[in-house]
Protein backbone atom coordinates (compact mmCIF):
# COMPACT_ATOMS: atom_id res chain seq x y z
CA UNK A 1 0.00 0.00 0.00
CA UNK A 2 1.48 3.34 -1.08
CA UNK A 3 1.28 6.22 1.39
CA UNK A 4 2.28 9.87 1.37
CA UNK A 5 4.88 10.36 4.16
CA UNK A 6 3.91 12.66 7.03
CA UNK A 7 5.49 16.13 6.79
CA UNK A 8 6.91 17.71 9.99
CA UNK A 9 7.19 21.50 9.99
CA UNK A 10 9.22 23.26 12.69
CA UNK A 11 10.78 26.72 13.23
CA UNK A 12 10.78 28.50 9.87
CA UNK A 13 13.16 30.96 8.25
CA UNK A 14 12.99 32.46 4.77
CA UNK A 15 16.27 33.65 3.21
CA UNK A 16 17.84 33.52 6.63
CA UNK A 17 15.21 35.80 8.22
CA UNK A 18 13.48 34.37 11.26
CA UNK A 19 9.68 34.45 10.88
CA UNK A 20 7.58 36.31 13.42
CA UNK A 21 5.25 34.57 15.84
CA UNK A 22 2.23 35.29 13.64
CA UNK A 23 3.89 33.59 10.68
CA UNK A 24 5.28 30.65 12.62
CA UNK A 25 1.83 29.92 14.02
CA UNK A 26 0.79 29.07 10.46
CA UNK A 27 3.60 26.53 10.30
CA UNK A 28 3.37 24.96 13.73
CA UNK A 29 4.58 21.33 13.78
CA UNK A 30 1.77 19.10 12.52
CA UNK A 31 1.15 15.91 10.62
CA UNK A 32 -0.64 16.00 7.27
CA UNK A 33 -3.23 13.22 6.98
CA UNK A 34 -2.07 10.13 5.19
CA UNK A 35 -3.59 9.22 1.82
CA UNK A 36 -4.34 5.60 1.01
CA UNK A 37 -3.48 5.47 -2.69
CA UNK A 38 -3.96 1.74 -3.05
CA UNK A 39 -7.53 2.19 -4.31
CA UNK A 40 -6.39 4.62 -6.99
CA UNK A 41 -3.65 2.19 -7.96
CA UNK A 42 -6.19 -0.62 -8.23
CA UNK A 43 -8.33 1.51 -10.55
CA UNK A 44 -5.51 2.62 -12.80
CA UNK A 45 -4.24 -0.95 -13.06
CA UNK A 46 -7.39 -1.82 -15.05
CA UNK A 47 -6.71 -1.74 -18.78
CA UNK A 48 -8.37 1.36 -20.20
CA UNK A 49 -8.55 3.22 -16.86
CA UNK A 50 -4.89 4.27 -16.65
CA UNK A 51 -5.51 7.92 -17.48
CA UNK A 52 -7.44 8.59 -14.26
CA UNK A 53 -4.02 8.92 -12.61
CA UNK A 54 -3.22 11.87 -14.92
CA UNK A 55 -5.71 14.17 -13.14
CA UNK A 56 -4.10 17.14 -11.43
CA UNK A 57 -7.31 18.65 -10.07
CA UNK A 58 -7.60 21.71 -12.30
CA UNK A 59 -11.40 21.40 -12.18
CA UNK A 60 -12.09 22.24 -15.82
CA UNK A 61 -14.16 19.08 -16.17
CA UNK A 62 -16.44 20.09 -13.31
CA UNK A 63 -17.31 23.32 -15.10
CA UNK A 64 -18.58 21.49 -18.18
CA UNK A 65 -19.93 18.22 -16.73
CA UNK A 66 -23.71 18.16 -17.25
CA UNK A 67 -24.22 15.73 -14.38
CA UNK A 68 -22.53 18.12 -11.93
CA UNK A 69 -25.17 20.77 -12.71
CA UNK A 70 -27.85 18.49 -11.30
CA UNK A 71 -25.82 16.42 -8.84
CA UNK A 72 -22.45 16.00 -7.18
CA UNK A 73 -20.31 14.33 -9.82
CA UNK A 74 -17.42 15.14 -12.14
CA UNK A 75 -14.20 13.38 -13.18
CA UNK A 76 -12.22 15.61 -10.80
CA UNK A 77 -14.43 14.54 -7.92
CA UNK A 78 -14.12 10.90 -8.97
CA UNK A 79 -10.33 11.20 -8.86
CA UNK A 80 -10.36 12.94 -5.48
CA UNK A 81 -12.68 10.43 -3.86
CA UNK A 82 -10.66 7.54 -5.24
CA UNK A 83 -7.49 9.22 -4.01
CA UNK A 84 -9.01 9.31 -0.54
CA UNK A 85 -9.61 5.57 -0.62
CA UNK A 86 -13.26 5.36 -1.75
CA UNK A 87 -13.80 2.37 -4.02
CA UNK A 88 -15.16 3.52 -7.36
CA UNK A 89 -16.51 0.03 -8.04
CA UNK A 90 -18.81 0.42 -5.03
CA UNK A 91 -19.69 4.07 -5.64
CA UNK A 92 -22.74 5.53 -7.45
CA UNK A 93 -20.22 7.69 -9.32
CA UNK A 94 -19.42 4.72 -11.57
CA UNK A 95 -22.90 4.81 -13.12
CA UNK A 96 -23.60 8.56 -13.24
CA UNK A 97 -21.32 9.34 -16.18
CA UNK A 98 -23.23 9.57 -19.48
CA UNK A 99 -19.97 9.36 -21.51
CA UNK A 100 -20.93 12.63 -23.20
CA UNK A 101 -17.21 13.47 -23.69
CA UNK A 102 -17.52 17.09 -22.60
CA UNK A 103 -14.86 16.57 -19.92
CA UNK A 104 -12.38 15.12 -22.40
CA UNK A 105 -12.96 18.13 -24.65
CA UNK A 106 -11.48 20.47 -22.02
CA UNK A 107 -9.09 18.24 -20.05
CA UNK A 108 -5.45 19.40 -20.42
CA UNK A 109 -4.22 15.99 -19.22
CA UNK A 110 -6.54 13.91 -21.44
CA UNK A 111 -8.14 11.99 -18.61
CA UNK A 112 -10.37 9.85 -20.81
CA UNK A 113 -13.62 8.90 -19.12
CA UNK A 114 -14.79 7.40 -22.42
CA UNK A 115 -12.27 4.62 -21.80
CA UNK A 116 -12.19 4.69 -18.00
CA UNK A 117 -15.90 4.19 -17.38
CA UNK A 118 -16.52 1.23 -19.72
CA UNK A 119 -13.39 -0.52 -18.38
CA UNK A 120 -14.38 -0.15 -14.73
CA UNK A 121 -18.04 -0.85 -15.38
CA UNK A 122 -17.07 -4.10 -17.07
CA UNK A 123 -15.22 -5.09 -13.91
CA UNK A 124 -18.23 -4.12 -11.78
CA UNK A 125 -20.60 -6.11 -14.00
CA UNK A 126 -18.38 -9.17 -13.65
CA UNK A 127 -18.48 -8.69 -9.87
CA UNK A 128 -22.31 -8.36 -9.90
CA UNK A 129 -22.19 -4.73 -8.76
CA UNK A 130 -24.23 -3.14 -11.56
CA UNK A 131 -27.68 -1.59 -10.93
CA UNK A 132 -30.59 -3.95 -11.55
CA UNK A 133 -32.14 -1.68 -14.19
CA UNK A 134 -29.00 -1.99 -16.25
CA UNK A 135 -28.77 -5.75 -15.80
CA UNK A 136 -32.39 -6.06 -16.94
CA UNK A 137 -31.56 -4.14 -20.14
CA UNK A 138 -28.55 -6.40 -20.72
CA UNK A 139 -30.64 -9.53 -20.21
CA UNK A 140 -33.35 -8.31 -22.58
CA UNK A 141 -30.77 -7.46 -25.21
CA UNK A 142 -29.09 -10.85 -24.94
CA UNK A 143 -32.40 -12.70 -25.12
CA UNK A 144 -34.28 -10.65 -27.72
CA UNK A 145 -31.65 -8.61 -29.54
CA UNK A 146 -33.05 -5.35 -28.17
CA UNK A 147 -33.14 -3.73 -24.70
CA UNK A 148 -36.90 -3.21 -24.81
CA UNK A 149 -37.55 -6.95 -24.57
CA UNK A 150 -39.62 -6.98 -27.78
CA UNK A 151 -39.93 -9.99 -30.06
CA UNK A 152 -37.25 -10.05 -32.77
CA UNK A 153 -39.91 -11.31 -35.20
CA UNK A 154 -41.72 -7.98 -34.84
CA UNK A 155 -38.67 -5.83 -35.57
CA UNK A 156 -39.88 -5.02 -39.08
CA UNK A 157 -43.57 -4.66 -38.25
CA UNK A 158 -43.34 -0.88 -38.30
CA UNK A 159 -42.97 -1.08 -42.10
CA UNK A 160 -46.67 -1.95 -42.33
CA UNK A 161 -47.43 1.60 -41.19
CA UNK A 162 -45.03 3.25 -43.64
CA UNK A 163 -47.43 3.52 -46.56
CA UNK A 164 -44.48 3.18 -48.95
CA UNK A 165 -42.28 0.24 -49.99
CA UNK A 166 -39.65 -0.71 -47.41
CA UNK A 167 -37.71 -3.63 -48.91
CA UNK A 168 -36.55 -6.31 -46.46
CA UNK A 169 -33.34 -7.76 -47.84
CA UNK A 170 -34.04 -11.37 -46.86
CA UNK A 171 -37.13 -11.25 -49.08
CA UNK A 172 -35.89 -9.17 -52.01
CA UNK A 173 -32.38 -10.70 -52.28
CA UNK A 174 -31.45 -7.79 -54.57
CA UNK A 175 -28.31 -5.61 -54.26
CA UNK A 176 -29.04 -2.13 -52.91
CA UNK A 177 -27.16 1.13 -52.68
CA UNK A 178 -28.09 1.71 -49.03
CA UNK A 179 -28.48 -0.77 -46.20
CA UNK A 180 -30.56 1.17 -43.68
CA UNK A 181 -29.72 0.03 -40.14
CA UNK A 182 -32.89 1.03 -38.32
CA UNK A 183 -31.93 0.08 -34.71
CA UNK A 184 -34.08 -0.82 -31.71
CA UNK A 185 -36.00 2.25 -30.59
CA UNK A 186 -36.87 3.28 -34.18
CA UNK A 187 -38.17 -0.27 -34.71
CA UNK A 188 -40.23 -0.69 -31.51
CA UNK A 189 -40.87 2.54 -29.61
CA UNK A 190 -44.01 4.38 -30.80
CA UNK A 191 -42.23 7.70 -31.30
CA UNK A 192 -39.21 5.97 -32.79
CA UNK A 193 -41.49 4.28 -35.32
CA UNK A 194 -42.93 7.69 -36.26
CA UNK A 195 -39.44 8.83 -37.28
CA UNK A 196 -38.83 5.57 -39.16
CA UNK A 197 -42.02 6.03 -41.17
CA UNK A 198 -40.96 9.59 -41.96
CA UNK A 199 -37.51 8.50 -43.09
CA UNK A 200 -38.92 5.67 -45.22
CA UNK A 201 -41.16 8.17 -46.99
CA UNK A 202 -38.30 10.60 -47.51
CA UNK A 203 -36.14 7.81 -48.96
CA UNK A 204 -38.93 6.89 -51.37
CA UNK A 205 -39.51 10.52 -52.34
CA UNK A 206 -35.79 10.81 -53.17
CA UNK A 207 -35.73 7.53 -55.07
CA UNK A 208 -33.15 6.01 -52.74
CA UNK A 209 -32.33 2.37 -53.50
CA UNK A 210 -32.42 0.92 -49.99
CA UNK A 211 -33.30 -2.11 -47.90
CA UNK A 212 -33.43 -3.10 -44.24
CA UNK A 213 -32.53 -6.27 -42.36
CA UNK A 214 -35.82 -6.52 -40.50
CA UNK A 215 -35.83 -9.48 -38.11
CA UNK A 216 -32.19 -10.24 -39.00
CA UNK A 217 -31.07 -6.99 -37.35
CA UNK A 218 -30.00 -6.85 -33.70
CA UNK A 219 -29.01 -3.92 -31.51
CA UNK A 220 -25.70 -2.36 -32.54
CA UNK A 221 -24.71 -2.67 -28.88
CA UNK A 222 -22.65 0.48 -28.41
CA UNK A 223 -24.56 1.70 -25.34
CA UNK A 224 -24.25 -1.73 -23.76
CA UNK A 225 -20.50 -1.61 -24.40
CA UNK A 226 -20.19 1.80 -22.77
CA UNK A 227 -22.24 0.54 -19.81
CA UNK A 228 -19.79 -2.32 -19.19
CA UNK A 229 -21.05 -5.27 -21.24
CA UNK A 230 -18.32 -5.71 -23.83
CA UNK A 231 -19.03 -9.42 -24.20
CA UNK A 232 -22.65 -8.69 -25.11
CA UNK A 233 -21.51 -5.98 -27.51
CA UNK A 234 -19.16 -8.36 -29.29
CA UNK A 235 -21.90 -10.98 -29.60
CA UNK A 236 -24.25 -8.41 -31.16
CA UNK A 237 -21.56 -7.02 -33.44
CA UNK A 238 -20.57 -10.45 -34.72
CA UNK A 239 -24.20 -11.24 -35.49
CA UNK A 240 -24.77 -7.98 -37.38
CA UNK A 241 -21.51 -8.31 -39.31
CA UNK A 242 -22.55 -11.81 -40.40
CA UNK A 243 -25.91 -10.45 -41.57
CA UNK A 244 -24.24 -7.64 -43.50
CA UNK A 245 -22.00 -10.15 -45.26
CA UNK A 246 -25.07 -11.88 -46.74
CA UNK A 247 -26.06 -8.88 -48.85
CA UNK A 248 -24.64 -6.52 -51.45
CA UNK A 249 -24.74 -2.81 -50.67
CA UNK A 250 -22.53 0.25 -51.05
CA UNK A 251 -23.03 1.98 -47.73
CA UNK A 252 -24.84 1.75 -44.40
CA UNK A 253 -27.11 4.58 -43.29
CA UNK A 254 -28.01 4.59 -39.59
CA UNK A 255 -30.74 6.33 -37.64
CA UNK A 256 -28.90 6.18 -34.31
CA UNK A 257 -25.69 8.12 -33.53
CA UNK A 258 -24.69 5.33 -31.12
CA UNK A 259 -24.81 2.80 -33.96
CA UNK A 260 -22.92 5.29 -36.10
CA UNK A 261 -20.18 5.44 -33.48
CA UNK A 262 -20.01 1.64 -33.24
CA UNK A 263 -19.82 1.10 -36.99
CA UNK A 264 -17.11 3.75 -37.39
CA UNK A 265 -14.85 2.79 -34.50
CA UNK A 266 -15.69 -0.60 -32.99
CA UNK A 267 -17.02 -2.91 -35.70
CA UNK A 268 -13.83 -2.58 -37.81
CA UNK A 269 -11.89 -4.14 -34.90
CA UNK A 270 -14.10 -7.21 -35.32
CA UNK A 271 -13.80 -7.37 -39.11
CA UNK A 272 -16.79 -5.23 -40.02
CA UNK A 273 -15.46 -2.23 -41.94
CA UNK A 274 -18.25 -0.44 -43.84
CA UNK A 275 -18.86 3.01 -45.27
CA UNK A 276 -21.31 4.44 -42.75
CA UNK A 277 -23.35 7.64 -42.68
CA UNK A 278 -25.78 9.04 -40.18
CA UNK A 279 -29.08 9.73 -41.89
CA UNK A 280 -28.62 13.51 -41.50
CA UNK A 281 -25.33 13.28 -43.41
CA UNK A 282 -26.92 11.18 -46.15
CA UNK A 283 -29.89 13.52 -46.55
CA UNK A 284 -27.78 16.68 -46.36
CA UNK A 285 -26.09 15.61 -49.60
CA UNK A 286 -29.51 15.30 -51.29
CA UNK A 287 -31.60 17.99 -49.64
CA UNK A 288 -31.83 20.03 -52.86
CA UNK A 289 -33.62 17.06 -54.46
CA UNK A 290 -36.39 17.00 -51.85
CA UNK A 291 -39.32 19.30 -52.58
CA UNK A 292 -39.96 21.17 -49.34
CA UNK A 293 -43.20 22.90 -50.25
CA UNK A 294 -44.89 23.48 -46.90
CA UNK A 295 -43.46 26.24 -44.69
CA UNK A 296 -42.94 25.39 -41.03
CA UNK A 297 -43.37 28.75 -39.36
CA UNK A 298 -41.94 27.82 -36.01
CA UNK A 299 -38.98 28.76 -33.85
CA UNK A 300 -36.84 25.60 -33.74
CA UNK A 301 -33.77 24.78 -31.68
CA UNK A 302 -31.56 21.72 -32.16
CA UNK A 303 -30.08 19.41 -29.54
CA UNK A 304 -26.71 18.05 -30.71
CA UNK A 305 -26.51 14.31 -29.93
CA UNK A 306 -23.28 13.66 -28.00
CA UNK A 307 -22.38 10.67 -30.16
CA UNK A 308 -22.91 12.55 -33.42
CA UNK A 309 -21.33 15.82 -32.29
CA UNK A 310 -18.54 15.63 -29.72
CA UNK A 311 -17.74 11.96 -30.33
CA UNK A 312 -17.69 12.19 -34.13
CA UNK A 313 -17.51 15.86 -35.05
CA UNK A 314 -20.73 16.19 -37.06
CA UNK A 315 -22.47 19.47 -36.37
CA UNK A 316 -23.30 20.84 -39.81
CA UNK A 317 -25.43 18.16 -41.50
CA UNK A 318 -28.40 18.45 -39.10
CA UNK A 319 -28.35 22.23 -39.37
CA UNK A 320 -28.22 22.14 -43.18
CA UNK A 321 -31.42 20.11 -43.15
CA UNK A 322 -33.17 22.46 -40.73
CA UNK A 323 -32.05 25.56 -42.59
CA UNK A 324 -33.46 24.14 -45.83
CA UNK A 325 -37.02 24.05 -44.44
CA UNK A 326 -38.98 27.14 -45.53
CA UNK A 327 -40.34 29.34 -42.77
CA UNK A 328 -38.31 27.64 -40.04
CA UNK A 329 -36.48 29.99 -37.65
CA UNK A 330 -33.44 28.14 -36.29
CA UNK A 331 -32.24 29.46 -32.93
CA UNK A 332 -29.20 28.10 -31.10
CA UNK A 333 -29.30 27.45 -27.37
CA UNK A 334 -26.43 28.66 -25.20
CA UNK A 335 -25.15 25.09 -24.95
CA UNK A 336 -24.78 23.96 -28.55
CA UNK A 337 -22.31 22.32 -30.91
CA UNK A 338 -19.10 21.45 -29.00
CA UNK A 339 -20.53 22.76 -25.73
CA UNK A 340 -23.90 21.07 -26.21
CA UNK A 341 -25.68 19.60 -23.23
CA UNK A 342 -26.59 15.92 -22.80
CA UNK A 343 -29.99 14.18 -22.83
CA UNK A 344 -28.76 11.72 -20.19
CA UNK A 345 -29.30 8.62 -22.31
CA UNK A 346 -25.71 7.81 -23.23
CA UNK A 347 -23.39 5.35 -21.50
CA UNK A 348 -26.32 3.23 -20.33
CA UNK A 349 -28.15 6.25 -18.89
CA UNK A 350 -31.17 5.37 -21.05
CA UNK A 351 -31.83 2.49 -18.63
CA UNK A 352 -30.77 4.15 -15.36
CA UNK A 353 -33.37 6.85 -14.72
CA UNK A 354 -34.58 5.07 -11.57
CA UNK A 355 -31.04 4.73 -10.22
CA UNK A 356 -30.17 8.32 -11.12
CA UNK A 357 -33.24 9.68 -9.36
CA UNK A 358 -31.50 9.19 -6.02
CA UNK A 359 -28.40 11.11 -7.11
CA UNK A 360 -29.67 14.02 -9.21
CA UNK A 361 -31.95 16.94 -8.47
CA UNK A 362 -33.49 16.61 -11.95
CA UNK A 363 -32.98 14.55 -15.08
CA UNK A 364 -30.58 15.92 -17.68
CA UNK A 365 -33.41 15.81 -20.22
CA UNK A 366 -35.42 18.16 -17.99
CA UNK A 367 -32.47 20.54 -17.74
CA UNK A 368 -32.21 20.61 -21.54
CA UNK A 369 -35.93 21.17 -22.07
CA UNK A 370 -35.84 24.14 -19.71
CA UNK A 371 -33.02 25.64 -21.76
CA UNK A 372 -35.02 25.21 -24.97
CA UNK A 373 -37.98 26.96 -23.29
CA UNK A 374 -35.65 29.74 -22.12
CA UNK A 375 -34.62 30.41 -25.72
CA UNK A 376 -38.22 30.68 -26.84
CA UNK A 377 -38.33 27.54 -28.97
CA UNK A 378 -41.60 26.10 -30.23
CA UNK A 379 -39.88 22.89 -31.33
CA UNK A 380 -36.91 20.98 -29.93
CA UNK A 381 -35.43 19.12 -32.91
CA UNK A 382 -33.42 15.94 -32.36
CA UNK A 383 -31.50 13.40 -34.43
CA UNK A 384 -31.13 10.48 -32.01
CA UNK A 385 -33.86 7.92 -31.22
CA UNK A 386 -33.11 8.07 -27.49
CA UNK A 387 -34.07 11.73 -27.36
CA UNK A 388 -37.66 12.01 -28.56
CA UNK A 389 -39.14 9.97 -25.71
CA UNK A 390 -36.74 11.40 -23.12
CA UNK A 391 -37.49 15.00 -24.04
CA UNK A 392 -41.23 14.46 -24.43
CA UNK A 393 -41.34 13.02 -20.91
CA UNK A 394 -39.26 15.98 -19.70
CA UNK A 395 -41.64 18.48 -21.32
CA UNK A 396 -44.48 16.98 -19.26
CA UNK A 397 -42.54 16.60 -16.01
CA UNK A 398 -41.36 20.25 -16.11
CA UNK A 399 -44.91 21.51 -16.59
CA UNK A 400 -44.41 22.62 -20.19
CA UNK A 401 -46.91 20.37 -21.95
CA UNK A 402 -48.29 22.20 -24.98
CA UNK A 403 -45.44 24.73 -24.96
CA UNK A 404 -42.68 22.71 -26.65
CA UNK A 405 -42.97 20.03 -29.34
CA UNK A 406 -40.20 17.45 -29.69
CA UNK A 407 -39.60 16.22 -33.24
CA UNK A 408 -36.95 14.28 -35.05
CA UNK A 409 -35.44 16.32 -37.89
CA UNK A 410 -36.73 13.83 -40.43
CA UNK A 411 -40.28 14.39 -39.15
CA UNK A 412 -39.88 18.11 -39.84
CA UNK A 413 -38.55 17.35 -43.32
CA UNK A 414 -41.40 14.96 -44.06
CA UNK A 415 -43.96 17.52 -42.87
CA UNK A 416 -42.48 20.20 -45.08
CA UNK A 417 -42.41 17.80 -48.03
CA UNK A 418 -46.07 16.89 -47.47
CA UNK A 419 -45.18 13.26 -46.74
CA UNK A 420 -46.72 13.16 -43.25
CA UNK A 421 -49.34 15.29 -41.54
CA UNK A 422 -48.48 17.79 -38.83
Amino acid sequence: MSKVKPIELGEMTVDGIHLTENWTRMFEPRVISEYDLSVLEDVTAVEGAESLAYCYQCGKCTGVCPVDTVGDYSPRKVFRRTQLGISLLDSPDLWLCTTCSNCLRVCPKEVNMIKIMPALREKAVLESKAPKELLDAFEATARYGNPLGESPRKRGDWTKEAGVPVPILSKSKEPVDVLWFVECYPSYHPRGKDASVALARVFNALGVDFGILGAEEKCAGDSQRMAGERGLFEMLAEHNINMFSKYEFNRIVVTDPHAYNAFLHEYPKLGGDFTTLHYTQFLAERIDQLELKNPINKRVTFHDPCYLGRHNGEYEAPRRLLQAIPGLDLVEMGHCRETGYCCGGGGGGMWLDGFNRDHMSMRLSEKRVLEAIEYGADVLAVACPFEVSRFEDAVKSTGNAGKLEVLDIVELLARSAGLIEA
